[in-house]
Protein backbone atom coordinates (compact mmCIF):
# COMPACT_ATOMS: atom_id res chain seq x y z
CA UNK A 1 0.00 0.00 0.00
CA UNK A 2 1.19 3.16 -1.33
CA UNK A 3 1.09 6.39 1.05
CA UNK A 4 -1.18 8.03 -1.83
CA UNK A 5 -3.40 4.74 -2.01
CA UNK A 6 -3.90 5.72 1.96
CA UNK A 7 -4.27 9.26 1.53
CA UNK A 8 -6.99 8.59 -1.12
CA UNK A 9 -8.73 5.98 1.37
CA UNK A 10 -9.10 8.79 4.18
CA UNK A 11 -9.91 11.41 1.76
CA UNK A 12 -7.13 13.51 2.57
CA UNK A 13 -5.43 13.35 -1.06
CA UNK A 14 -5.13 16.24 -3.39
CA UNK A 15 -5.90 18.67 -0.16
CA UNK A 16 -4.15 22.41 -0.03
CA UNK A 17 -2.36 23.62 2.90
CA UNK A 18 -4.75 25.19 4.64
CA UNK A 19 -7.17 22.21 4.25
CA UNK A 20 -4.34 20.04 5.72
CA UNK A 21 -3.96 22.43 8.78
CA UNK A 22 -7.60 22.86 9.33
CA UNK A 23 -7.52 19.05 8.87
CA UNK A 24 -4.97 18.65 11.29
CA UNK A 25 -7.09 21.11 13.88
CA UNK A 26 -10.16 19.02 13.64
CA UNK A 27 -8.23 16.19 14.32
CA UNK A 28 -6.22 17.60 17.77
CA UNK A 29 -9.26 18.97 18.56
CA UNK A 30 -11.73 15.10 18.28
CA UNK A 31 -7.83 14.01 20.36
CA UNK A 32 -8.24 16.41 23.07
CA UNK A 33 -12.08 15.83 23.24
CA UNK A 34 -11.45 11.93 23.03
CA UNK A 35 -8.77 12.13 25.71
CA UNK A 36 -11.40 13.26 28.43
CA UNK A 37 -12.35 10.06 28.66
CA UNK A 38 -9.26 8.74 29.28
CA UNK A 39 -8.44 11.06 32.33
CA UNK A 40 -12.19 10.08 33.72
CA UNK A 41 -11.67 6.41 33.41
CA UNK A 42 -8.07 6.45 35.09
CA UNK A 43 -9.30 8.88 37.84
CA UNK A 44 -12.21 5.88 38.40
CA UNK A 45 -10.37 3.41 38.43
CA UNK A 46 -7.91 4.73 41.09
CA UNK A 47 -11.15 5.65 43.04
CA UNK A 48 -12.78 2.51 42.72
CA UNK A 49 -15.78 4.20 41.64
CA UNK A 50 -16.98 6.56 38.76
CA UNK A 51 -15.78 9.84 38.98
CA UNK A 52 -15.97 12.88 37.00
CA UNK A 53 -13.28 14.84 37.49
CA UNK A 54 -12.54 18.98 36.98
CA UNK A 55 -9.53 18.07 33.74
CA UNK A 56 -12.65 15.76 31.97
CA UNK A 57 -14.94 19.03 31.79
CA UNK A 58 -11.42 21.42 30.98
CA UNK A 59 -10.53 18.59 28.04
CA UNK A 60 -14.56 18.62 26.95
CA UNK A 61 -14.62 22.54 26.72
CA UNK A 62 -11.30 22.71 24.60
CA UNK A 63 -11.94 19.89 22.04
CA UNK A 64 -15.43 21.31 22.19
CA UNK A 65 -14.81 24.52 20.98
CA UNK A 66 -12.17 23.19 18.41
CA UNK A 67 -14.33 20.89 16.40
CA UNK A 68 -16.73 23.69 17.05
CA UNK A 69 -14.52 26.11 15.18
CA UNK A 70 -13.28 23.38 12.74
CA UNK A 71 -17.27 22.45 11.53
CA UNK A 72 -17.54 26.26 10.95
CA UNK A 73 -14.82 26.12 8.74
CA UNK A 74 -16.61 22.91 6.94
CA UNK A 75 -19.87 24.84 6.99
CA UNK A 76 -21.46 21.49 8.94
CA UNK A 77 -24.70 23.31 10.94
CA UNK A 78 -25.47 19.58 12.80
CA UNK A 79 -21.35 19.29 13.61
CA UNK A 80 -21.56 23.42 14.74
CA UNK A 81 -25.16 22.34 16.81
CA UNK A 82 -23.80 19.57 18.07
CA UNK A 83 -20.47 21.02 19.53
CA UNK A 84 -22.21 24.20 20.52
CA UNK A 85 -24.70 22.41 22.69
CA UNK A 86 -21.89 20.78 24.71
CA UNK A 87 -20.05 23.62 24.97
CA UNK A 88 -22.66 25.40 26.92
CA UNK A 89 -22.95 22.07 29.81
CA UNK A 90 -18.75 21.95 29.78
CA UNK A 91 -19.41 26.02 30.62
CA UNK A 92 -21.43 25.63 32.81
CA UNK A 93 -20.08 22.46 34.89
CA UNK A 94 -16.95 24.38 35.16
CA UNK A 95 -18.69 27.60 36.41
CA UNK A 96 -20.58 25.09 38.50
CA UNK A 97 -17.11 23.71 40.25
CA UNK A 98 -15.42 27.29 40.37
CA UNK A 99 -17.90 28.56 42.29
CA UNK A 100 -18.00 25.87 44.79
CA UNK A 101 -14.41 25.91 44.96
CA UNK A 102 -14.40 29.31 45.75
CA UNK A 103 -17.32 29.16 48.56
CA UNK A 104 -14.71 26.78 50.21
CA UNK A 105 -12.16 29.62 50.51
Amino acid sequence: MTFNYALDLLGLNNLNNSEMLWMIFGLLGQLIFFSRWVIQWIISERNSKSVIPTPFWWFSLCGGLMTFFYAYHIRSFPFMLAQFTGIIIYTRNIYLIMKVKKNYE
